[in-house]
């Protein structure tokens, strides 16, 4: 017995963020072993190793860039475990490792809500437990509702109600959980003149992209008496997230329509136009599905989508970037710079300088990730910059998109890219604090001296 605990005494050593880390390995470990499994391949396919693995990545991190057509690759059982990969990144292998462990009956120490709280960015210990049973809870009823009304509708598409039923199930999955992958082989290209499947996408997006504390405190206030709700306070999180998700999504179809105004939508009807642009700005916030090959818009509107997708989604949801707060407090920290201001107010509140000095780490580490790795998959690969810019962007956002290069990239650049999807999944302040140090307690400091700026 003692030898056994000498063997893994290191475990007890790692810190939340590095077992967090560990534990992400492992799934993508056990991910890559069962999409490895011949009963996942349709009969007489063989994929590379390499191509599983990014695969698991990309499921993993629910980004659904590919290097194989899912479509043509994979059976049944395996598109049917691809979705529940997709799950487990998009809730969190913290929360579904908890909502295990309440089933079997078991307690929840502090450890374990240490890893909650790491895993689903939060600050506190508090409500954890009641966060992973509010986040499964939503999303298995909106899943369900979108299973259902994209499966039923789905029955006009497909010859029999089996395939229509698999295509409603995978799409629902894929959508909430801003995975991006598709069985159709072409995305939701097919559907593009049909805008009840696009509403219906664009909304489950949006619901696995706003975050999930968002969702919990909507449902909430809906659910509670009519008495209750004027009394009802939403949290500045849910207000500063969800503004700067709706400005950005406007923003990003003014810009889309815009930029390619008089080029790829100037054949096109005003609905058209408004579907095409809207629903591209919704998919860059994680998305990644497609009403469009999007290598025919123009490198200017290629370039506005990048910027899109490094941004990305809201924190504690199933998307990456560097998140829409960190962008929402960046751009309104300069805005007050330059209007003379000391202190940043959102909503009549103060933000707190350690909130503020995160999310410039956030940037410039974001930033210097995405420069750094286009320069890298510049230097050794044939494509165009903005080619490279796109599909780095879009995998450090975990969205999904891609110009048409994914599966023509080097075995160094793929690896490249499932790092990028690694850290957008688990997010840079985690990946940050593996190298955090001990706080050294000092009693005295240093004078301080002015520095020139700019």
């Amino acid at each position: 017995m003692k030898l056994y605990y000498a063997k893994y005494r290191w475990i007890n050593k790692l810190t939340p963020v590095q077992m967090l880390l560990s534990f992400y390995l492992l799934a993508v470990l056990f991910s890559t072993i069962i999409l490895a499994l011949p009963v996942a391949h349709q009969d007489g396919v063989e994929i590379p190793f390499i191509d599983i693995l990014f695969t698991a990545v990309s499921a993993i991190s629910v980004t659904g860039l590919s290097t194989i057509s899912i479509a043509e690759s994979l059976s049944t059982t395996g598109i049917i475990l691809l979705a529940l990969i997709m799950q487990l990144g998009a809730v969190g292998i913290m929360a579904m490792g908890t909502l295990i462990w309440l089933l079997l009956g078991k307690k929840i120490g502090l450890k374990e809500r240490s890893l909650i709280m790491t895993d689903q960015n939060q600050t506190s210990f508090e409500g954890m437990v009641r966060l992973v049973k509010g986040i499964v809870y939503v999303l298995l009823v909106i899943e369900l509702i979108g299973f259902l009304i994209l499966g039923t509708y789905f029955l006009q598409y497909f010859p029999t109600a089996g395939e229509a039923y698999l295509h409603g199930f995978f799409g629902t999955i894929s959508a909430i959980t801003n995975g991006g992958f598709d069985i159709t082989g072409a995305s939701l290209i097919p559907f593009r003149d049909d805008y009840f499947v696009q509403f219906i996408n664009i909304l489950l997006i949006i619901f696995g992209a706003i975050g999930f504390p968002v969702l919990i405190e909507v449902k909430e206030y809906l659910f509670m008496k009519n008495k209750s709700r004027s009394l009802f306070r939403f949290t500045l999180f849910t207000k500063v997230t969800t503004s700067t998700f709706l400005i950005l999504i406007v923003v990003g179809t003014m810009g889309i329509y815009l930029l390619d105004m008089n080029a790829f939508f100037a054949d096109k009807s005003w609905h058209e136009s408004f579907f095409y642009a809207l629903f591209q700005s919704v998919t860059t916030r994680s998305g990644g599905l497609s009403t469009m090959d999007v290598s025919l818009l123009s490198e200017p509107n290629q370039l506005f989508m990048s910027f899109l997708m490094f941004i990305g989604a809201s924190p504690s949801s199933a998307g990456g970037g560097i998140r829409t707060t960190t962008f929402a407090l960046a751009a309104i920290y300069v805005f007050t710079y330059i209007r003379g201001g000391k202190s940043i107010r959102i909503f009549n509140r103060e933000i707190y300088e350690e909130d503020l000095a995160k999310a410039v780490a956030v940037t410039l580490v974001g930033i210097f990730l995405v420069f750094s790795s286009v320069l890298f998959i510049k230097v050794i690969e044939p494509f165009s910059l903005g080619q490279v810019l796109f599909e780095v962007t879009s995998a450090f956002g975990t969205v999904g998109l891609s110009l048409g290069i994914t599966g023509d990239l080097t075995t160094v650049s793929k690896m490249l890219l499932m790092f990028l999807m690694f850290i957008g999944r688990v997010g840079i302040i985690t990946f940050l604090l593996i190298f955090k140090g001990k706080k050294e307690k000092r009693n005295y400091h240093y004078p301080k001296e002015k520095i020139i700026i700019g």
